[in-house]
């Protein structure tokens, strides 16, 4: 699941977007207000974590602007915390607020449930396909019945396979989506993080799950 950022503070936006990374989430981060606004409406967020002060267009203008065309969740992360600017923020159109300083398992929570409630079918906690589990609350995957132990990254690939499984990824998609960054084709980030997920999640098995599309990338599906 892509979660948009619109943080202005450096500090706070690094501690967000590191810790839901390691909750198996791609997190993308805007800095101010034009470029978040620009980047909720023309991105394909599953969410978006909006401040309300930031420098330039507020949080309140970014989200009555995101409003008029997209109805992607919006959860307000600020330290205004007066009861007018919450009944203003969800006026607006805001589907939660949590004030600032807030500790993160209670914000990873309402994200959880915001996602929930958006579409249960693409949130569900535990992913299958063939002999693969992956618990993505428990940050855990397993492959007929035995425990794979996954870096952060790794993990996020594999949410992202699974969750787009049968559908052909490119080089360019998978770094977006896992790296927050745009594929250079003079690196190979991609293709060795595909390469260390295929030695723990193929090779010691007969059926293979990650198959290469040539000239393209990758596709995740069971071909029996």
């Amino acid at each position: 699941m892509k979660i948009l950022l619109i943080e202005d503070e450096a500090s706070a936006a690094a501690y967000l977007k590191q810790g839901l990374t390691e909750s198996g989430f791609t997190a993308e981060v805007a800095t101010n207000g034009s470029d978040g606004l620009h980047a909720a409406m023309n991105g394909d967020h599953d969410l978006v974590v909006l401040d309300v002060m930031l420098p330039g267009i507020d949080g309140f203008a970014v989200l009555s602007a995101l409003r008029t065309s997209k109805q992607t969740p919006v959860l307000m992360l600020t330290a205004r915390s007066k009861v007018d600017d919450k009944v203003k923020g969800f006026d607006l159109g805001a589907d939660d607020y949590l004030v600032k300083p807030f500790q993160f398992p209670e914000l990873l929570a309402r994200i959880r449930a915001l996602l929930k409630r958006g579409t249960k079918v693409a949130t569900d906690d535990v992913l299958r396909i063939a002999d693969l589990e992956v618990d993505s609350v428990k940050h855990r995957a397993t492959r007929a019945g035995q425990r794979i132990d996954l870096s952060a990254k790794e993990f996020a690939l594999l949410v992202l396979f699974v969750r787009r499984s049968g559908e052909v990824l490119s080089r360019t998609q998978i770094a977006s989506l896992v790296w927050d960054i745009n594929f250079d084709s003079d690196t190979n980030v991609v293709d060795v993080a595909v390469r260390r997920l295929r030695i723990k999640i193929d090779d010691p098995f007969e059926t293979k799950l990650i198959h290469t599309v040539r000239g393209v990338g990758y596709v995740f599906e069971h071909r029996p």
